[in-house]
């Protein structure tokens, strides 16, 4: 785990497209934002650990997806392609500009999609840790919930001990109870089993992005933990074959890179944002 400072995030909701969504933002006049997608099954204080370092660059949000963290969500919405559409409109409602988007785990098949149907929304990517390859590479529990026969096998697990024990190295319940709590409690009381809909999803939506990939040409780069059990690195390779414009960046790291190892992580982002992209700009 890394010793960057931890800051304080101040969270919000408002509503776009009917659906409240929960939200971070620093506020900065800027012509740079930085949209932080949050990952599954975390929520906007995964960037806790990064989040100060991204601040001194421009104008931060991070937002929970519809459906993950404490955002509602309507079924629809509940997938990538889904999410990308919701993305564009959100970036246009909520004047962010063209933002660098920032989207680990989850976020990584959103933001790609979002590329794909809306180039002009996005000024670049950091994309990684989601099972977007095609056939699909993934394990542990991730494998076993996107293979599940049914949505209600996933019902019968026990959301807040299984939580609990997957977010325990990224937040200790003993250092960090209050952002272990933000997590468990956003997926309690059956939000689990629906927000699993969005990897349940990758054996139909992965093959369409798997067709879109080598026409994004928004610049990307690709960060990733190199010992993740639960996407494996495999993943991150498929897409740096297949996208035109990026470059590829291993962390000594799990599945939680944007916490485990939050260091490089937050300086591969900010050197990035702060120009790193315009070598893959076309």
């Amino acid at each position: 785990m890394g010793t960057e400072a931890v800051s304080t995030i101040s969270t919000y909701f408002r509503v776009c497209d009917g659906v409240r969504v929960r939200f971070a933002d620093s506020k900065a006049d800027s012509d740079t934002t930085v949209l932080l997608l949050a990952p599954w099954p975390e929520s906007l204080w995964a960037f806790r650990r990064i989040w100060n370092r991204l601040a001194e660059i421009g104008r931060v949000v991070a937002i929970d997806m519809p459906g993950f963290g404490h955002s509602d969500g309507r079924p629809e919405l509940i997938a990538p392609e889904g999410s990308a559409a919701f993305l564009a409109r959100l970036i246009h409602e909520w004047g962010l500009g063209v933002p660098h988007v920032v989207g680990p785990d989850v976020g990584t098949a959103a933001a790609l999609f979002l590329a794909a149907r809306a180039p002009e929304r996005v000024r670049s990517l950091t994309v990684g840790g989601g099972a977007v390859r095609f056939p699909i590479d993934a394990g542990g529990a991730l494998k076993d919930i996107i293979e599940a026969p049914t949505l209600d096998d996933v019902r019968t697990l026990d959301a807040r001990r299984n939580i609990g024990y997957a977010v325990e190295p990224a937040a200790p319940s003993s250092t960090e109870p209050e952002v272990h709590e933000d997590y468990v409690s956003a997926y309690d009381l059956g939000r689990f089993a629906e927000s699993a809909r969005f990897v349940r999803t990758y054996p139909e939506q992965n093959p369409v992005l798997r067709e879109l990939l080598p026409t994004i040409t928004t610049p990307t780069q690709i960060v990733a933990g190199r010992h993740d059990d639960l996407v494996p690195w495999s993943n991150s390779e498929y897409l740096h074959s297949l996208l035109p414009n990026s470059e590829m960046h291993p962390l000594d790291a799990g599945h939680f890179a944007w916490e485990e190892a939050a260091g490089d992580y937050g300086r591969l982002v900010a050197d990035w944002v702060n120009g790193g992209y315009r070598s893959l700009a076309r």
